[in-house]
């Protein structure tokens, strides 16, 4: 009767229509990326070992235990830095690849498909857990994506120096467990249970964040995943109008990259679609990401001073025209420097081919210098350069966008410290910082699929350059450059801008003084109609110029000529960056830059922001 009266004898059928959607709002979303990283609880911290700190130090493995998917877990861990999955058919293998390795991860791995599934390590985990324990050459982190219970089983936690409680095995558990081990997000839970003597109930160990970056969805800070639609549309726009073949784009605001994705593919006859790991050829952003940060570096350690002349740089050129021009007027391109020097087109024979009188097809002695594939340069050929450099008339005093001054501050840079710029500058940043996928020479490093082309080159090399440098001046240095050179991917290029909108500081490491980012960061001829800081390119007062009239005076960044562009607003905590190859196949495709695409991306970045 109570049924009925209730009208359960009527059917009704459920609206199917949206269904999913009405299920999995992003107010849910939310609510469980939150309860998640409340509830992920670190129960054993030695040495302070997590988060992980002076990545430059650490050579980190990941080995799975349990029968269900970490695809999630690991590859969020190689957001951070380089982390190999390694595998072993029995223990004794295991231990043997693991022996080159300082700091191991174990991941618990159990279904969540129900409460009644099995959670517990099986004899053989327990056994190689205790095994790899032993080797004290190493750290050792135990996450745990099951019940708590699973960790009654472990015999010893005498050699296991981290661990914690994921709780469950879902992706979001997955990847924020590896944003907490980085120190990207702190540690707040609390272990609701005992679960022997070693963690009773209520054991908790709290860590700070370190600053890194988080990833997360962007209603999580403030900003609109529907409005982010645009951009979607924007880069297939760009892709469709064939100004590039492939795109990655990172958005991060508030320290947590919300938007992360590729687009299109390496060259237009590819078959496989651009991913997170592709490199790209980032063109002039080498010189905010390699040359500008070891600048500061030394500014701060009184080993280079703005107001230092080319002359006392390199006492060579105190007979030239350049002796009297300034870093600071330099590095804001007002030092009446030539925008460019085309060096590659004296060392061409009168087929406009590489001369015999300067290259070789292999390396021999005199000819070190490697161009590109089957091209090798006289070394002699350094000092040319450099005296080229040191004949140049200055020009009219106005803003002039230069590389020249990059020639120069990379022979500083190298002198001074009597080590190479790349050198410098993986043990500087990119190390320390994580940045794993970027590199100068990437040949040297990483596969060559992974590479992204930057051209089809009919004028100097003749081949298609992929893995080494599209600009011809700092292929014509080994591929180091000051002002060109450098390859990454759009996760790396985010660390760094990151850490300069965190004042220097990302990763529990402070890299730059507040004051040194500042002072470099700051327009010191504006009144000239100048609108570049020292190093780092500005917006234009009236609007226009590099970036839109969206972003404060407080932003910077910069652009590159492959198709490459990155910018951070302090106003907005917001860090973009697009990464193309636009010059593939041929550099006179301009389409990119004619319709200022990479801008209007940034609009409509601005105009997602709810907060």
């Amino acid at each position: 009767m109570a049924k009925y009266k209730v009208g359960l004898h009527k059917t009704r059928f459920v609206d199917l229509n949206n269904l999913h959607e009405d299920l999995n709002t992003l107010e849910d979303d939310l609510v469980y990326e939150e309860a998640i990283e409340n509830a992920i609880t670190v129960v054993k911290n030695d040495y302070y070992l997590m988060g992980v700190k002076k990545l430059e130090n650490k050579k980190i493995a990941y080995v799975k235990f349990g029968d269900d998917n970490s695809d999630a877990f690991i590859t969020e861990l190689n957001k951070y830095t380089k982390v190999d999955q390694i595998n072993g058919k029995d223990i004794a293998t295991l231990k043997k690849k693991l022996k080159d390795y300082n700091l191991v991860i174990i991941g618990l791995h159990k279904s969540n498909e129900s409460p009644w599934k099995p959670f517990d390590f099986s004899k053989n985990e327990l056994f190689w857990l205790e095994e790899i324990a032993k080797e004290r050459s190493s750290n050792l982190i135990l996450s745990v994506f099951a019940k708590p219970y699973a960790l009654s089983k472990v015999a010893s936690y005498k050699n296991i120096d981290g661990v914690v409680v994921a709780y469950q095995n879902s992706k979001m558990a997955q990847e924020k467990t590896a944003q907490l081990i980085f120190g990207a997000i702190p540690a707040k839970g609390i272990l609701p249970v005992s679960v022997n003597e070693n963690f009773p109930v209520n054991t908790s160990i709290s860590l700070e964040s370190l600053k890194r970056l988080g990833y997360s969805i962007p209603e999580r800070v403030g900003m609109s995943s529907t409005k982010l639609a645009e951009v979607d549309r924007l880069v297939q726009d760009g892709l469709d109008s064939l100004m590039y073949p492939g795109a990655q784009v990172i958005i991060a605001r508030r320290g947590k990259v919300i938007y992360n994705k590729g687009f299109g593919k390496p060259t237009y006859e590819s078959k496989v679609d651009i991913g997170p790991d592709h490199i790209y050829d980032l063109a002039s952003i080498t010189k905010i990401l390699a040359t500008l940060p070891i600048i500061m570096k030394m500014e701060e350690e009184g080993k280079i001073a703005l107001n230092d002349t080319f002359e006392e740089l390199i006492p060579e050129y105190g007979d030239s025209e350049l002796k009297n021009v300034t870093v600071l007027k330099a590095l804001s391109h007002y030092g009446r420097l030539p925008s460019w020097i085309a060096f590659y087109v004296s060392t061409l024979d009168e087929k406009r081919k590489p001369s015999e009188e300067f290259y070789r097809k292999a390396p021999s002695d005199g000819f070190t210098i490697k161009v590109s594939d089957n091209l090798f340069l006289a070394d002699a050929y350094k000092d040319s350069i450099y005296d080229r450099i040191g004949r140049q008339d200055l020009k009219s005093n106005r803003y002039r966008y230069s590389d020249v001054a990059y020639y120069v501050m990379k022979k500083y840079i190298e002198d001074t410290n009597k080590t190479r710029l790349d050198k410098l500058a993986d043990d500087f940043l990119y190390k320390p910082i994580g940045a794993s996928h970027t590199s100068y020479n990437p040949l040297e490093k990483f596969p060559k699929n992974i590479i992204v082309p930057s051209e089809v080159d009919k004028y100097y090399r003749y081949q298609t350059v992929q893995g080494y440098v599209h600009d011809m001046g700092a292929a014509m240095q080994g591929g180091v450059g000051g002002h060109a050179g450098l390859f990454g991917n759009a996760n790396d290029v985010a660390k760094i801008m990151q850490m300069y909108l965190q004042d220097g500081f990302y990763g529990g490491h402070r890299f730059l003084d507040a004051r040194t980012v500042k002072k470099f960061n700051t327009c010191y001829f504006c009144d000239k109609k100048v609108r570049r800081g020292v190093g780092f390119d500005k917006p234009e007062s009236r609007g226009g110029g590099p970036a839109c009239e969206c972003v404060s005076r407080k932003s910077f960044g910069h652009s590159g000529f492959t198709g490459t562009y990155t910018w951070a607003d302090p106003e907005e905590d917001l860090v973009y960056v697009f990464l193309s190859n636009r010059t593939y196949p041929t550099a006179s495709n301009t389409l990119l830059v004619k319709t200022g695409l990479r801008t209007r991306i940034q609009y409509a970045i601005y105009k997602a922001i709810d907060n």
